[in-house]
């Protein structure tokens, strides 16, 4: 198995050498600076969050921190508001974006995506006596409930769409979210399940629940300039080396699996 990831990387870059310049206008700036950066919300567990070193660490934090490995470049993570992560990255201000963004069609016409490395779902966070309201709820007999999501997200497009008599609210951030919930500002939260069930081992004995199974099934990636296919190329088979290396079954098991890294989040 290492010796196919070796070769598939030795492949690429063979390729790669061959590409005109011209047509790997970001990756041709990232090699020559020696330097990619990451755009990443860091307040998304457990793909992004921070240690009680105030370090960054996360699935994806080590999925960058792999993909730089191999390009041989430093890695930068910059840190922004979820809303602002596609806007940064159609700009310039940062090359990539990982930050548990669902690969969306509407998305797609804006940037490139590789991946999927992982797949999520919506899941309703919420208080125990309303828990059962919402996995029993049928069209026609809903109540009206204050549903928080993450400004910017697919959650917030899911509400709209989905749950069409809810009021949505949104926030900058999954903080501020869980604390409009446990306040009573928000009767439940619609986010991935993995946000949701990393809050829920985070405020036990809150009486925080989530719905047993996932609304939706979403595909994660890597958002990527437009104008570069061959970055778009590159990337794409990091992916592929990491998940023929087992290096991706691995990350899940130690991210979304085993709650041990807990003990180093603030």
């Amino acid at each position: 198995m290492r010796r196919l990831s070796v070769y598939v990387l030795f492949s690429f870059l063979v390729v790669l050498i061959a590409l005109p310049a011209s047509s790997q206008k970001v990756l041709s700036a990232i090699l020559k600076k020696s330097e990619i950066r990451i755009g990443t919300t860091g307040n998304q567990p457990p793909f992004s969050m921070k240690s009680k070193t105030g370090e960054l660490i996360g699935y994806e934090v080590d999925l960058a921190k792999a993909l730089a490995k191999t390009m041989g470049v430093k890695l930068t993570l910059v840190e922004l508001p979820f809303a602002e992560l596609l806007p940064a990255l159609k700009s310039g201000k940062v090359d990539a974006v990982m930050s548990g963004m669902t690969m969306t069609p509407e998305r797609n016409l804006q940037v490139l995506f590789a991946g999927p490395y992982t797949l999520s779902g919506k899941t309703i966070l919420t208080k125990s006596a309303l828990v059962n309201e919402f996995a029993s709820a049928t069209p026609g007999n809903e109540k009206k409930y204050k549903i928080v999501t993450l400004k910017g997200s697919t959650s917030a497009d899911f509400v709209k769409d989905i749950m069409t008599k809810q009021e949505l609210v949104t926030a900058d951030s999954y903080n501020d979210a869980v604390a409009m919930l446990l306040s009573g500002k928000a009767d439940a939260m619609v986010a991935d399940k993995p946000i949701c069930v990393v809050t829920l081992m985070k405020n036990q004995g809150k009486d925080l629940v989530i719905t047993d199974k996932p609304l939706s099934i979403e595909p994660i990636g890597m958002a990527l300039p437009s104008d570069d296919p061959q970055f778009l190329n590159l990337v794409q088979n990091y992916i592929l080396t990491l998940q023929l290396a087992g290096t991706l079954e691995q990350l899940e098991k130690m991210w979304f699996q085993d709650g041990a890294w807990m003990l180093n989040v603030q």
